[in-house]
């Protein structure tokens, strides 16, 4: 409990401080979504701080001025504040707020801890107000760590402020609790208020820096990604593919398929490039359907497309190339369109007994690429003398 006015207005102060500290950053970060609006969690993390800075201002006028229905107004904005912030971290995890998420936070913290300090009880009201704001911190907490794998040294130090301030609150509950009094002639004022406000002032703006960084490091890997993706089907671009495996020689039981689509020119010419790119994109799919664990697929330009199996024999890559042309060529029929075959042709080739350079490995399954379209498209080929018999017996 605060006597001395000169304390009092110490402390109102320095909450009151506080508060504007949390506007001002919920600022911030509302300007850095305006920049990066694709990045939406930051604008509810503007809200959710705002809206917890309101609350500390209005938990301030109580402190001055004792009146519970002024705190309880307080606690109330808080916890909705609070709820924003767990929708947040939902958001950035999944690129979708969840607004039944946040409702349901808001509405139990506010019932379950505002009815004791509404009827009066301005002592031990304080306990289930305190345990409800440590619950909806570690509510925060869980949902950043969920998706730690994304930044995890800025995650992991965002997720150690936020429980600093749950740790603080949960003191101030555990402290009231000692005290025993259900009624308090002024506001609660313990070594734990004072460390809480303390902790506040010190780690709010940390989280606010860190959530900037967080969106930093979450654009350049964006970049990143883009940089190695195909646009169109999501698939491994040509640098990619080389960045993965064009520095380490691939061993002998490692196959190199590359598929091209057959007649995609007339495709074009006559349904235009919009099924053009529908076909693309319905490829790529196939190739997904069919992608092993330690492999990779990448479209290397135009209708070209490219298969790492790893861990396979001949007869393995030749079922999987003829697995992606069957599937293919199952997508491209429910598509309905006349006159379009969705056929495809392909090279496979390994890596030699002692290792054999990607780009070698790649040549060599587009010479048998190329072979295949000799011999009438729609079929496979192999860079490999002792299996390409077996290859087209088992096509033709």
């Amino acid at each position: 409990m605060r006597g001395a006015p000169e304390m009092l207005l110490d402390y109102v102060t320095l909450l009151t401080a506080v508060g504007i500290s949390a506007a001002c950053l919920s600022i911030m970060v509302f300007l850095a979504w305006l920049m990066a609006p694709r990045d939406a969690f930051l604008l509810t993390v503007s809200l959710g701080g705002a809206m917890c800075g309101l609350g500390l201002l209005l938990y301030g006028f109580y402190v001055a001025n004792l009146q519970p229905i002024v705190a309880t107004s307080a606690f109330s904005v808080i916890y909705c504040g609070l709820a924003m912030l767990v929708g947040a971290g939902h958001q950035f995890r999944t690129d979708r707020l969840p607004r039944w998420m946040v409702a349901r936070h808001a509405i139990a913290a506010n019932v379950i801890g505002l009815p004791m300090l509404a009827a009066g009880y301005t002592g031990l009201g304080f306990v289930p107000i305190n345990l409800m704001v440590t619950f909806l911190l570690l509510a925060v907490i869980v949902q950043y760590w969920k998706a730690r794998r994304q930044a995890p040294v800025i995650i992991t130090s965002l997720c150690i402020l936020y429980g600093l301030i749950a740790a603080s609150f949960l003191l101030c509950a555990l402290a009231i609790l000692r005290d025993g009094r259900t009624v308090l002639p002024g506001a609660p004022g313990n070594w734990a208020e004072d460390l809480s406000l303390l902790v506040l002032i010190a780690v709010v703006p940390g989280i606010g820096a860190l959530t900037l960084a967080l969106t930093q490091a979450r654009q350049v890997r964006r970049h990143r990604q883009d940089a190695m993706t195909d646009s169109l089907t999501g698939l491994l671009n040509r640098r990619a593919l080389f960045d993965m495996f064009g520095l380490r020689p691939l061993p002998r039981e490692t196959a190199v398929i590359v598929f091209d689509i057959d007649r995609f020119k007339s495709i074009n010419d006559r349904h235009g490039h919009a099924v053009g790119d529908r076909v693309i994109a319905l490829f790529a799919a196939a190739l997904e359907m069919h992608l092993a664990d330690g492999g990779a697929a990448a479209r290397l330009g135009g209708e070209e497309f490219a298969l790492v199996v790893p861990a396979t024999t001949a007869e393995g890559s030749l079922h999987t190339a003829e697995a992606v042309r069957e599937s293919f060529q199952r997508l491209v029929n429910q598509l309905g369109l006349d006159g379009m075959g969705g056929t495809a042709s392909a090279g496979i080739a390994f890596g030699m007994t002692h290792g054999a350079a990607f780009e070698t490995v790649l040549s060599a399954a587009d010479k048998a690429l190329y072979a295949a379209k000799n011999a009438g498209r729609d079929c496979v080929m192999s860079a490999e003398p002792q299996i390409a018999s077996q290859t087209r017996s088992k096509l033709g």
